[in-house]
């Protein structure tokens, strides 16, 4: 079968380019025959291409295409890749899956299914509006829902989500009777015990939290820097960590973490390119702590429960399935601090409690491995072509 994946960004960070790369190297390692489309963009927030792609990534190609910007009203634009819809037809492609919602990839990759009769598969990974948009912005973008479910889901012969959550809110512009819930993973054999680990820093502190992702307007980072400075100075308030990459907002906390006085006790990482090192850190945090906004899975707290870290989060997005509504992690509302403050000191507080989180969360990830995740959609992919 040969199985064309098409994402606006590739070989960069981001949970859709993870689940992207994870997919492609095991349908190849299945047999199955392989191409990603994807732009040249690296970070999409500021519009920044990457300046050193390369034509394969473990052994799959990767064909790029120039991005460009469709104004749409003045402040919002759709990223389009010209070339790509010639390119996608010309690939002969068994089935083409197109990732991401709201981006002009998924309309361009609906009128190649719908020209040569391919079948077409839509992974949304759907986020609402941010919290912070105006009033109008998050009415044209509930319009563009429902005109993207009219123009791409209702051409498209199956629709991913990754969670209950996700479904719901997806049903409201798309056939519900396309909808398929199939979860992302995380590489389990790399979280087992016996799975090789890089010496830890020198300077990594003997206790910390960390924040595992990109620093980004809708992770909910200023809530974090309240909630720690909500732990009174002294044994109970450690250090947090900030490990990913700055997408436009590190400035800003800075300036936060003066105002709270926590500027000892804020560090800047950044990206860990070495996955050895990562999973270091991760493995030796007091607790992963995720304050976003929403999350549609949130795949770094599968990874931390894998690893044995006691995982605090917001009951947002799909987290709440993730974390089995508290049973394998603690929840706080979004937008609480002092509820993230108190979770954060009962992770040292209540040992016992956090011991039971940690053993059921282990428990929660076993069956989330990216080979069940391929598994799930080569057995969709097979029924489509074969219809």
């Amino acid at each position: 079968m040969k199985i064309a994946q098409v994402a606006l960004r590739f070989d960069a960070p981001g949970g859709v380019e993870t689940t992207v790369r994870e997919l492609s190297r095991r349908f190849l390692g299945s047999g199955q025959e392989v191409e990603v489309f994807a732009s040249d963009l690296f970070d999409e927030s500021r519009w920044s291409r990457g300046a050193a792609f390369r034509p394969e990534v473990e052994g799959v190609p990767v064909h790029r295409f120039h991005a460009i910007k469709r104004p749409i009203v003045p402040w919002y634009s759709l990223p389009l890749m010209p070339g790509l819809v010639d390119a996608l037809a010309e690939s002969r492609a068994d089935v083409i899956h197109a990732h991401s919602h709201r981006y002009g990839h998924v309309l361009q990759s609906a009128a190649v299914a719908g020209r040569c009769g391919i079948p077409l598969v839509v992974s949304t990974h759907y986020h609402p509006a941010d919290r912070e948009e105006p009033t109008l912005k998050r009415g044209l973008l509930r319009v563009e829902d429902m005109l993207f479910g009219v123009a791409a889901y209702r051409r498209a012969s199956a629709i991913v989500v990754e969670t209950e959550i996700e479904a719901r809110l997806v049903r409201e512009f798309a056939p519900a009777d396309r909808i398929h819930i199939i979860p992302p993973g995380i590489d389990l054999a790399e979280w087992s015990d016996s799975a090789p680990s890089a010496a830890p820093p020198a300077d990594l502190p003997e206790r910390y939290f960390v924040f595992v992702g990109r620093v980004a307007s809708n992770k909910g980072l200023p809530l974090l820097f309240e909630a720690l400075a909500r732990i009174p100075a002294g044994p109970e308030r450690i250090p947090l960590l900030l490990m990913g990459p700055d997408w436009g907002q590190r400035q800003r906390l800075e300036g936060e973490a003066r105002r709270l006085g926590l500027e000892p006790w804020v560090r800047w990482i950044g990206p860990v390119e070495d996955r050895r090192l990562w999973r270091t850190i991760v493995r030796r945090a007091t607790a992963v702590v995720l304050p976003s906004e929403w999350e549609a899975f949130g795949m770094v707290l599968a990874e931390a429960m894998a690893a044995g870290t006691p995982v605090v989060a917001t009951a947002v997005g799909g987290i709440p399935e993730v974390l089995e509504q508290g049973r394998s992690g603690r929840l706080v509302p979004y937008g609480d601090p002092s509820a993230l403050a108190e979770a954060l000191r009962a992770v040292r507080n209540d040992p016992e409690t956090t011991r039971r989180l940690v053993e059921r969360g282990r428990i929660r990830t076993s069956g989330l491995d990216w080979s069940e995740c391929a598994r799930r959609h080569l057995e969709l992919y097979g029924s489509l072509v074969g219809r």
